[in-house]
């Protein structure tokens, strides 16, 4: 692999710059140039900001040069989400109707990155209305996975996961609301980290009125990127408090020290379907990386991952789903509406009722649930769950039918239950299977992301997994 300035790790460029042995400007040149080569080919950023990440890195290194105080992301590149606000860009949402909505000031995570010293290189590509696993749009287009372009590159977040994969950049923002950053990150075989709600400041533009319930509760903003330092080092610029959001919460990033030795819970499979085989691969991997590191580690059986799993769907594509579903058949292009059909098709199947009652005793039984696993959480700090049950879903998979719908549906409980459980996930590659990055998902307790990061370390410096790539 290259040596060229993008292929660094983001902790390496980012003190390079801090010392000066490297300007901003050679590190976003050197990005910028990355793009041109590779966006071509995988169309990961749909919104390349040239000329303003080159002024942005020009004043870095001005600030750099007075000895001015330094943000932990001082010059770095990075890319944010085209469904996020950033000042003096349109937030899109990948949606034609939203393509010249031009916003005049940042969303809080995006402000802290600014305010960290970040570099906005571009905005990375989504599904119409962020609510696929597959990462096509109408007015932006079709972004594939660098890994195997007849695969999905995830979704909501697949265009960031593939950005970062690919060398486009350091550190790639996110956002998650049922493993929109988890799943893109483990489709593309790189880091990605679901913070605690409240942790990262989230509420979206004030033009789009109060979010409903299920995005209050569930919905995070984090980091991407290709290590667990790179992931922890964004980590830090983004978890500050902000007075936008009504439930962000000022907690340390580090806890109390964990009494050793530190037990570590395995959930398998819940019930609700078969793990694909090379599913099951990484988490053995997983589990003897952690054994070798010298945690207890331990198989569980935790059923209200089920629960959890339903109540996810039950109140978020529930009463919750009328109001997007009428935008989606107004401004969808075809793909989302026949994605949303089949889901909400599927879901019948399942979840037994949608009505209004069901959404009130949802949010009643999501109390009792997360009760339940802060308990288990006391005997077992960490769980290691699957991703998904499947590997690497192919490409349009949700346009194939309501069976085939059902089948993904059932496979992603692994993400769907972890967010409605309001606790903090981080997403590691393991191993390679079958060409295909494959990652297992760490859960903690609230506002201990540092022991998932630790215990990622301890997976990642023992495993197979190795990125930026050039698409294949």
């Amino acid at each position: 692999m290259t040596d060229e300035i993008w292929s660094w790790t983001a902790t390496r460029t980012a003190e390079a710059i801090r010392s000066g042995s490297i300007t901003s400007r050679e590190a976003t040149e050197s990005v910028l140039s990355r793009i041109g080569d590779v966006n071509p080919h995988i169309n990961a950023i749909v919104e390349v900001s040239g000329a303003e990440a080159l002024e942005m890195a020009d004043a870095a290194d001005l600030r750099q040069r007075a000895g001015e105080p330094l943000g932990p992301l001082h010059g770095l590149p990075v890319t944010t989400k085209i469904n996020t606000d950033i000042a003096g860009h349109a937030t899109t949402n990948s949606v034609p109707e939203f393509a010249n909505d031009v916003v005049t000031e940042d969303h809080p995570a995006i402000e802290n990155l600014r305010d960290a010293g970040a570099v906005f290189v571009g905005r990375s590509n989504t599904p119409s209305f962020s609510i696929r696993w597959f990462t096509d749009n109408d007015l932006h287009g079709r972004t594939l996975n660098p890994w195997d372009a007849s695969r999905t590159p995830g979704g909501s977040s697949g265009g960031a996961a593939a950005a970062v994969a690919s060398g486009m950049g350091f550190i790639a923002h996110g956002n998650d609301i049922g493993g929109s950053i988890r799943y893109p990150a483990a489709s593309c075989g790189v880091v990605g980290l679901r913070p605690t709600p409240g942790r990262v400041p989230d509420w979206p533009t004030p033009r789009l009125g109060a979010p409903l319930l299920g995005t209050q509760h569930m919905q995070v903003q984090g980091p991407l990127a290709r290590s667990v330092d790179d992931v922890a080092l964004a980590f830090s610029a983004m978890a500050r408090w902000h007075p936008k959001d009504p439930f962000a919460v000022p907690v340390p990033l580090q806890g109390e020290p964990l009494d050793g030795p530190i037990r570590v819970g395995v959930v398998r499979s819940v019930g609700v379907v078969d793990l694909n085989p090379a599913v099951d691969i990484a988490i053995s991997q997983a589990v003897a990386s952690l054994t070798d590191a010298g945690y207890l580690v331990e198989e569980v059986d935790l059923s209200l991952f089920a629960d959890a799993w339903l109540l996810w769907w039950q109140v978020v594509q529930g009463v919750e789903f009328e109001g997007l579903g009428k935008l989606i058949e107004q401004y969808g292009d075809a793909a989302i509406r026949k994605s949303a059909d089949n889901q909400f098709a599927a879901m019948h199947r399942i979840v037994s009722g949608f009505e209004l009652s069901d959404y009130v005793g949802g949010y009643a039984q999501r109390a009792a649930l997360v009760r339940e696993l802060q308990l288990v959480l006391q005997q077992y700090p960490i769980l290691v769950l699957p991703i998904s049950a499947e590997q690497t879903f192919e490409i349009d998979a949700d346009v194939r039918g309501v069976d085939r719908m059902e089948q993904l549906v059932k496979a992603q409980w692994p993400m769907m239950s972890v967010a409605a459980l309001s606790v903090p996930a981080l997403s590691v590659p393991v191993t390679v299977v079958n060409g295909l990055p494959t990652s297992v998902q760490l859960v903690g307790r609230r506002f201990r992301e540092d022991t998932l990061l630790a215990a990622g370390r301890e997976i990642e410096s023992r495993a197979s997994v190795s990125t930026p790539i050039d698409p294949r």
